[in-house]
C-alpha cells in the first residue's frame, strides 16, 4: 500500500531499520539525539533504540570522524551525521587521511564499514558555512564510495544500502529535498530486506543489501530522443522541470540521475548520449575541477564519434554560495539549462 512520505521521513525510516536489523549500527553527530537532529532525520530514535545506540556529541567534528573510526574498527557499523555540509571540514583530514585509506594501509585486514551523512547543497536561502557542494572533494579521494540520492525511494534504499555496504560511504543528503514528498510503497521496500526482530538490541551481521545495489547503478528518471540531461542530486528536480518545459517545444530530452558518484555508471550514462548525440551536465557545485567536469570528460572520451556537439555544463559560479536573497541567480535554473540544450548546434541536425 502506498503512502506519501517526505525525503526527510524516509531517511529517518532506513535508519530506523537498520538499527532495528543490526545491533552494531550507532548513530551520533551534533544534537542527533533527543532533539532529532536540525532536519529531525534522527527524530525519535534515542527514545526507540536507548542513548547508547543514538547519542549527541560535542561540537567538535575531527573528534566524531575519529571516535567513528576507532568504533568501525572494532565491529560497529556507525552512521554519523555533519549536521551541515561545511561544517564537516574539519573532520576532512580524518576523512582522507585514514577513512580512505585504512583499509589499503592494513592490505584489507581492516575494514571500516561507516557512513558520514552530509546535508549538503543550497536552495535553502543559507549562508556560505551552511550551504556549501564538497562532492568533489570527496569522489577525488580513492577510497570513499559517494552517493546523492535525490528521490524518496532512493533515500530510503541507498541510506540502508551504504550502512551494509563493507567500505565507507559519504551520503550527500540535499537539504533542500529534505521535505519534498513522493508515494511510496514502503511495506514493499521493506520486505526486499526481510522482516527484522522485534526489539533487538544486538545481533548477527545483516544479511547483504539486496542484489540491485542501488550504489554505482544510474537510473533513466525520463526518457528522451534529442539529447542527454546528466545530473545527480538537487539538481534533479529542476532538471526534470527543464525536459518537460522542453517537450511543451517538441524537443525530447532525456534525464539521467547519477545517483551514485563514485562508484561512476559509465555504461548507463554513455549508451544514452550514444542515442542522443547531444549532452548537457548539470550540477550546483562551481564548474572548475567538479564532478561534473569529469562527467564531461569521460562522456567526450568515450562518445566522441557519436557526438553531434560539444558537452556543455550549466553548473554554479566559481564563488561562494552567496546571500539567500542572491542564491537564485547562482544555482541552476531551468531557463539556464535550456539555453544551454539550444547551444547544442541543432543547425547541423
Amino acid at each position: 500500500m502506498s503512502t506519501t512520505m517526505t525525503f526527510a521521513k524516509a531517511l529517518n525510516t532506513a535508519l530506523a531499520d537498520e538499527m532495528e536489523a543490526d545491533g552494531s549500527v550507532v548513530v551520533f553527530g551534533e544534537d542527533v539525539g533527543p532533539l532529532g537532529g536540525v532536519f529531525r532525520i534522527t527524530d525519535g530514535l534515542t527514545k526507540r533504540f536507548g542513548e547508547e545506540r543514538c547519542f549527541d556529541t560535542p561540537l567538535a567534528e575531527s573528534g566524531i570522524m575519529g571516535m567513528a573510526i576507532g568504533m568501525a574498527m572494532n565491529g560497529l557499523r556507525p552512521v554519523v551525521e555533519m549536521q551541515f555540509d561545511a561544517f564537516a571540514y574539519p573532520a576532512f583530514e580524518q576523512v582522507v587521511s585514514h577513512v580512505a585509506k585504512m583499509p589499503n594501509r592494513t592490505r584489507g585486514k581492516v575494514k571500516l564499514p561507516m557512513v558520514i551523512r552530509i546535508p549538503y547543497a543550497g536552495g535553502i536561502g543559507g549562508v556560505e558555512h551552511h550551504c556549501d557542494s564538497s562532492e568533489s572533494y570527496y569522489a577525488h579521494t580513492p577510497g570513499l564510495t559517494v552517493v546523492a540520492p535525490a528521490t524518496v525511494e532512493d533515500a530510503y534504499t541507498m541510506l540502508r544500502e551504504a550502512i551494509r555496504f563493507p567500505d565507507p560511504v559519504v551520503f550527500l543528503e540535499p537539504k533542500k529535498l529534505y521535505f519534498s514528498k513522493e508515494q511510496l510503497d514502503l511495506e514493499a521496500l521493506q520486505s526486499r530486506w526481510g522482516t527484522p526482530a522485534l526489539d533487538r538490541t544486538d545481533g548477527p551481521e545483516p544479511t547483504a543489501a539486496p542484489a540491485d545495489s542501488s550504489i554505482g547503478r544510474a537510473v533513466i528518471a525520463r526518457e528522451g530522443t534529442d539529447a542527454t540531461l546528466i545530473t545527480y542530486g538537487p539538481s534533479v528536480p529542476t532538471v526534470m522541470k527543464a525536459a518537460a518545459a522542453a517537450a511543451e517545444e517538441g524537443r525530447s530530452l532525456e534525464v539521467i540521475d547519477i545517483r551514485s558518484i563514485v562508484p561512476f555508471d559509465d555504461e548507463t550514462v554513455m549508451a544514452s548520449v550514444r542515442k542522443t548525440g547531444r549532452a548537457v551536465v548539470v550540477a550546483e557545485a562551481p564548474g572548475f575541477a567538479s564532478v561534473a567536469s569529469e562527467i564531461v570528460a569521460r562522456v567526450q572520451e568515450r562518445c566522441f564519434h557519436s557526438l553531434a556537439a560539444p558537452v556543455l555544463r550549466v553548473t554554479g559560479f566559481d564563488i561562494p554560495y552567496p546571500a539567500p536573497k542572491l542564491e537564485h541567480f547562482y544555482l541552476p535554473s531551468v531557463d539556464r539549462i535550456l539555453d544551454a540544450v539550444d547551444e547544442l548546434q541543432w543547425e547541423d541536425a
